[in-house]
């Protein structure tokens, strides 16, 4: 039993996604209460119920965040059912299920991540228009299915694919080419091609100008190939415990096929999009891209295969990402005026004047009339509201707090306006969709000969028992009683690791489960500030190690010692926040992130393996898992 909830600041539902079992829950709750009549449908919700049911937690949750700043995080209740919350943008985010908190927390922010790198700020994009709304829904399945079956999207990492040197040069090769004729027939300056492969990294070929692309931005590309996927979308229709509905009251209601729902932006069969992605820095980002997926292996079933990603982008780096600080300000500030107090209101009050004067300073620079005409009335509507925050700072007049609070709603207006001129603009998208289409035929034919070995390296990159390669046996032969790594260089977010077949009933009952929940059993006890761990059970032994490095690969020892204060940073990951870079920051607060390297590795052994034994295999894997990926730990790859 699961749902998904999103509200707005009038505790309207404006997002749902729930199973059958919480829609019969709640059905059942809604009848006794004589909500719903008892002849109505267990499988449906009504928007007005799922309201009436929760509108008294959701102004709670409001009131204690507005008013006492010590909003809930979760709440347990006697029979099993748990609530976590999540606020982005003065919008609530609510999950509601069976799980554990912390899996609930986690579905949670990927969903924030979700409508952040889809709608940007504009969270209310998810009730104006349906479309967006069914493409954050299949790519929470998609989550929900790669999380579950893939070992790089769980630890939230890039897995590159293992080729030669020769393959590599000649794929990098065709996507330069491909970047090249793009800039001349689209006069785009400022774009990308990658290859994925299955849910691997294969290569990425950037434009001089072009914004660099995150380890964020890149997961997140995977799973919006995923969800184009058609047996994925079939698979989960098949499976009735764990379809999610949106009522046919919702705004959303997204009963389409996945190919329906990108209609509006589909040429011939290339998939096109508009996103917001973050960008490699650490500086968070919202920069719009126009993106294009095409399927370059025509599989019978539509599973899987070798996808060609371009992106292009579509705006300012520079004017987004003002853009996007002005949402957060204002966000902030009206959580802080209702407090009253000068002493809160006055700092978020000045970062919002800042960050308008930036947005301004950018939106100068655009010819653009509409633009133009937007920038006017945002330059008389801020000096307005400054006048009024200013009289409240200085003579506290609640008058002119009121005055100020009343034009917020014509500012949020005029913001979305700028939004959906200089991020949204499908102008771009569909003029550039028949050139794509083109030059990705082109990149399809060169690499014709190529695709079945991607397929196939994909479906066994290597693993422990592989015969493939004299080079990887000879490796592995170093470490007796090895049976499973994963290794994460967090400086780039690479994960190298063995693949596993799935499909094995002894991988599936030996291997599979123990990996997840050591990689559960480690995350819990890194949020409690210890970064490395050792323990066993009737048949392996397991450890865990997370380390710092410079630049030139001297160990760094903390300053800091993470105990209990990591508690306040993101969960694990990199999708919902950079838990590795926040974890730099807090154990090294004297010293530039940018000199400190991360690192990860998770190992088992057999349970004959002695301690000693499992610590020499793992400095020693530290040391030399270079061999296996082609390249030093240290130079910064491609991405």
């Amino acid at each position: 039993m699961k749902c998904i909830l999103v509200f707005d600041h009038l505790n309207d539902v404006i997002y749902t996604k729930y199973n059958k079992k919480f829609a019969k829950h709640v059905n059942t709750f809604a009848k006794t209460q004589k909500l719903v009549p008892t002849e109505s449908l267990d499988s449906k919700l009504l928007t007005n119920v799922i309201v009436q049911i929760f509108s008294p937690i959701v102004t709670s949750q409001r009131i204690m965040s507005c008013q006492f700043g010590n909003s809930y995080t979760s709440i347990q209740c006697q029979d099993g059912i748990n609530m976590t919350f999540e606020d982005y943008m003065g919008y609530l985010f609510v999950c509601i299920g069976l799980e554990e908190v912390s899996s609930m927390k986690r579905s949670l922010n990927i969903c924030v991540t979700m409508v952040r790198f889809i709608c940007g700020p504009n969270v209310i994009m998810l009730k104006s228009n349906p479309q967006l709304a069914s493409l954050v829904t299949k790519l929470l399945d998609s989550w929900s299915f790669l999380q579950s079956n893939d070992q790089a999207i769980f630890v939230e990492a890039v897995e590159q694919l293992i080729v030669n040197a020769d393959t590599s040069t000649t794929t990098l090769g065709v996507l330069q080419e491909a970047i090249e004729k793009l800039r001349c027939q689209t006069e785009s300056n400022k774009s990308h091609a990658l290859i994925l492969v299955e849910n691997k990294f294969l290569a990425l070929y950037s434009s001089q100008n072009a914004s660099d692309l995150g380890p964020t931005d890149i997961v997140f590309l995977t799973l919006l190939c995923q969800t184009l996927q058609k047996q994925e979308c079939e698979s989960d229709k098949s499976d009735s415990e764990e379809e999610f509905y949106s009522p046919s009251s919702s705004p959303i209601a997204s009963t389409r096929s996945l190919v329906e729902a990108f209609e509006p932006e589909q040429h011939l069969d290339l998939i096109s999009h508009q996103v917001l992605l973050t960008g490699a820095n650490y500086e968070p980002k919202c920069v719009p891209h126009a993106v294009h997926i095409k399927r370059l292996t025509d599989d019978a079933n539509g599973v899987g295969g070798v996808h060609l990603v371009i992106l292009m982008e579509t705006g300012s780096a520079t004017l987004s990402t003002a853009l996007y600080n002005t949402f957060s300000h204002i966000h902030i500030l009206q959580t802080v005026q209702i407090q009253r107090q000068v002493d809160t209101l006055r700092p978020a009050f000045e970062n919002l004047d800042v960050s308008v004067k930036k947005l301004c300073d950018n939106l100068k620079k655009s010819k653009n009339n509409a633009i133009e005409s937007c920038y006017k009335q945002l330059g008389k509507i801020w000096e307005l509201m400054k006048k009024k925050y200013v009289e409240f700072i200085k003579g506290r007049s609640m008058e002119a707090l009121l005055r100020a609070e009343s034009c917020t709603p014509t500012l949020l207006d005029c913001l979305k306006e700028i939004l959906s001129l200089t991020s949204f603009d499908h102008t771009v998208l569909k003029s550039s969709q028949i050139y794509v289409n083109e030059i990705a035929e082109s990149v399809k034919e060169k690499l014709a000969n190529y695709s079945e070995f991607f397929k196939v390296k994909a479906m066994r990159n290597f693993s422990l028992g592989s015969s493939d390669s004299l080079t990887i046996n000879k490796y592995l032969e170093e470490f007796p009683g090895l049976v499973h790594f994963v290794y994460i260089d967090r400086s780039s977010h690479r994960v190298t690791t063995p693949s596993l077949d799935f499909n094995s009933e002894q991988t599936n009952t030996l291997t599979k489960s123990k990996i997840w929940s050591m990689i559960n059993f480690s995350r819990a006890h890194l949020q409690e500030g210890h970064l490395s761990l050792m323990w066993k059970d009737t048949t392996f032994n397991y450890a865990y190690f997370l380390w710092f490095e410079d630049t030139s690969g001297a160990p760094l020892k903390p300053t800091v010692f993470p105990t209990h204060a990591s508690k306040v940073l993101p969960q694990p990951g990199i999708i919902c926040g950079d838990f590795y870079q926040k974890l730099k920051e807090l154990c090294f607060p004297k010293m530039s992130p940018h000199k400190i390297r991360c690192y990860e590795l998770f190992c088992i052994h057999l349970g004959l393996a002695t301690s000693t034994c499992v610590l020499e295999h793992t400095r020693r894997l530290a040391a030399t898992i270079w061999e296996l990926r082609g390249h030093p730990n240290h130079p910064m790859d491609l991405l």
